[in-house]
C-alpha cells in the first residue's frame, strides 16, 4: 500500500514570497490496490515571472542515460532514480545535498514515529523538527537566502525500494510537477523503515541563491520522453487529491511538458495537445494546464488520457504552444510496456 500525500513548489527573492505552487495531492494504494488515506486543505497558488531577456527553442530529446545500480539504501535510490529520470528528460542533475539530507530524514522519522503522513509537523510531538518544510530546513542549518526555491514529496509503503518510491511518486502528477521542476539544483532523502518492511519517503527539493538555469526560456522537457519504453498503461485517479480526472478512477498514463518557473512570459500556454495509438485516432483525454486546472502550475501542463493505454503499443504525442513567449512545437512517441 501506497500513501503519497500533497507536494509542494514555493518560489520566493529572500524574505518575500513572490509566488507559491501548491498542488494538493494523495495517493493511495498501487497498481490494482487501495488503502487508507489521509488528506489536507490545498490552496493552489500561481508562479511568478522574473525577465530574464533570454529566447530559446523548443528542446529536442536525448539519448536516454543508463538506469543506476540499485545500492539497496531507500534514499539513496530514490535520489538515483531521481536523477535518472531528470537525465532521460535531459533536466539537470540534482545535486545530494547532506544538510538536507537530515531534513529530509528527520521528518521521515517523524512520520514513522506519529505514524502519520503529512508534510507539517505538531510541535511537542515525537521527533518535531519543525512545522513546514522551510522551518526543518532552517533546523538542519540550510539557509534559504536570495532568490530560492523549495519543494518536498513524501511517500509511505510496505515496499523498501527506492526505485519503488521514486517511480511511484513520478506516476502521482502533481508530485511529478515537482520533481521535473527543472530549476531545482540539490536534493536531499531520508527513508526510516518502520517493523522491517514499512518505509517512510521524504524528498526535499531546492534551489539556493539563485535559482537553477533550468531549460531556458521557450523550451520544455516532456514525459514519458522520446523513444521511452516500458511505460505503464494506467494510473488511478481517484486516489489523488485533487481528483486529476473526476468521476473516473482508472485512466491511462498522464503525460506531460514541463518549462521553468519564475522565467520571463511567465506561463506556458497549450494550444494543442494529443496523444494517438500509432496509425490510430487521437485518445480522449483531459488537460490539466493553468488554464484548465486549478491545482496545475503555470509553467507545466499534462493529458491523462480517459482509457487504460493498450499494451507493447506505440503512441505518438503530439504538442502545440508556447512558453514563456515563445511558440514550441513538439513530437514524439513511447511505448507502453
Amino acid at each position: 500500500m501506497l500513501s503519497i500525500p500533497r507536494p509542494s513548489l514555493s518560489l520566493s527573492s529572500s524574505s518575500a514570497l513572490l509566488a507559491s505552487a501548491v498542488f494538493a495531492a494523495l495517493l493511495t494504494g498501487c497498481g490494482g490496490g487501495g488503502g487508507g488515506s489521509n488528506s489536507e486543505s490545498s490552496s493552489p497558488g500561481t508562479v511568478a515571472t522574473n525577465p530574464q531577456g533570454q529566447t530559446g527553442t523548443p528542446t529536442t530529446p536525448v539519448p536516454p542515460p543508463i538506469a543506476p545500480a540499485l545500492a539497496g539504501n531507500t534514499a539513496t535510490d530514490g535520489f538515483n532514480w531521481f536523477n535518472y529520470r531528470r537525465g532521460m528528460m535531459g533536466l539537470s542533475a540534482l545535486s545530494r545535498n547532506t544538510t538536507i539530507d537530515t531534513a529530509a530524514l528527520g521528518h521521515s522519522q517523524y512520520l514513522r514515529l506519529n505514524n502519520t503522513v503529512s508534510h507539517d509537523q505538531l510541535a511537542g510531538r515525537p521527533g518535531f523538527t519543525g512545522l513546514k518544510l522551510t522551518d526543518r530546513l532552517a533546523a538542519a542549518g540550510y539557509t534559504l537566502g536570495g532568490r530560492w526555491a523549495a519543494g518536498e514529496v513524501i511517500s509511505a509503503a510496505s515496499n523498501t525500494s527506492g526505485q519503488y518510491h521514486a517511480d511511484e511518486l513520478i506516476a502521482a502528477i502533481y508530485h511529478r510537477f515537482v520533481i521535473f521542476e527543472p530549476v531545482f539544483k540539490e536534493v536531499g532523502t531520508g527513508a526510516v523503515t518502520s517493523n522491517g518492511t514499512y518505509t517512510y519517503f521524504t524528498a526535499d527539493l531546492t534551489a539556493n541563491n539563485g535559482l537553477g538555469a533550468g531549460l531556458g526560456v521557450g523550451k520544455i522537457a516532456v514525459y514519458p520522453v522520446a523513444g521511452q519504453t516500458a511505460v505503464p498503461t494506467n494510473f488511478f485517479s481517484n486516489q489523488e487529491e485533487p481528483d486529476p480526472v473526476p468521476n473516473q478512477d482508472e485512466v491511462g498514463y498522464p503525460i506531460s511538458v514541463h518549462a521553468d518557473s519564475g522565467r520571463a512570459g511567465g506561463d506556458l500556454t497549450v494550444q494543442s495537445f494529443t496523444v494517438a495509438p500509432r496509425g490510430g485516432a487521437a485518445l480522449t483525454t483531459r488537460l490539466l494546464s493553468r488554464a484548465t486546472d486549478a491545482s496545475t502550475g503555470a509553467s507545466v501542463a499534462a493529458i491523462v488520457p480517459l482509457t487504460v493505454l493498450r499494451g507493447n503499443t506505440t503512441y505518438d504525442v503530439s504538442f502545440r504552444g508556447a512558453v514563456h513567449g515563445v511558440a514550441v512545437s513538439q513530437d514524439w512517441s513511447f511505448t507502453t510496456r
